[in-house]
């Protein structure tokens, strides 16, 4: 018996086709947030974000879960290495020399429970700061402080307690903040050298209060004046 062949179906080619599925995103860790945040502060202090507009990013930063999260509020910004990178040293800057070290510096602790504790006097500071005051005082005054990188974070949390910054007038100073019943006050101000520190407190207190002012009258290079001036009377 002949047994005619059958020509086999095509597929339709209106049909779609089925598709591999899509690979899981990958996952953020603390350190890729974190390392978006930096590139974000340091943004705000070269003045291409506003306050405001850093501390959306910033919210969007520790809700991201996964890296694809996280590479659009940075795509429109520096890369991390020139975003992180200190500003060069000039040779006529007041300041003192900026050291390259110093951005990847510890993070010190500031802790006042029930208590008071201060930051002050003729000392470096680090890039960043972290003070917690519980039912405490905190006071940092940077007044007399050598900066030796270009960006210093404080990053302030009080609760039913007060956090203090003080800082010379002639630094950038800026922050981003809020609370829930409390206060949070910067009076920000922009130097009128380019390349000097900028200071950014970012601040939150529950009944507390976050301050940040500048000092009038004090300025970083009358005190290389007058380390100048007791040398030359020596």
């Amino acid at each position: 018996m002949d047994l005619e062949k059958k020509p086999q179906k095509q597929p339709d080619p209106a049909t779609p086709r089925p598709t591999a599925p899509a690979a899981p995103a990958m996952r953020a860790s603390d350190a890729d947030r974190d390392r978006v945040a930096d590139i974000l502060r340091e943004a705000l202090a070269e003045g291409r974000l506003d306050a405001e507009e850093h501390g959306e990013r910033i919210d969007a930063v520790y809700r991201a879960k996964t890296l694809g999260e996280l590479e659009p509020l940075v795509r429109d910004l520096p890369a991390a290495a020139s975003a992180t990178a200190p500003a060069a040293p000039r040779a006529d800057v007041a300041y003192g020399t900026y050291d390259p070290a110093g951005a990847a510096g510890e993070e010190e602790k500031l802790v006042a429970v029930f208590s008071s504790t201060s930051l002050r006097g003729r000392r470096r500071i680090g890039p960043r700061t972290a003070a917690f005051a519980l039912f405490g005082n905190i006071e940092i005054d940077l007044t007399e402080t050598t900066f030796t990188q270009r960006l210093t974070t404080i990053n302030a949390t009080s609760i039913f307690g007060n956090v203090e910054v003080t800082v010379p007038e002639n630094v950038s100073l800026r922050g981003t903040g809020g609370g829930v019943f409390s206060n949070f006050e910067v009076d920000t101000q922009e130097a009128d050298d380019p390349e000097a520190p900028v200071v950014v407190v970012n601040g939150y207190s529950v009944f507390g209060n976050v301050e940040a002012r500048p000092r009038r009258g004090k300025r970083i290079a009358d005190l290389l004046h007058d380390k100048l001036r007791k040398h030359l009377e020596r």
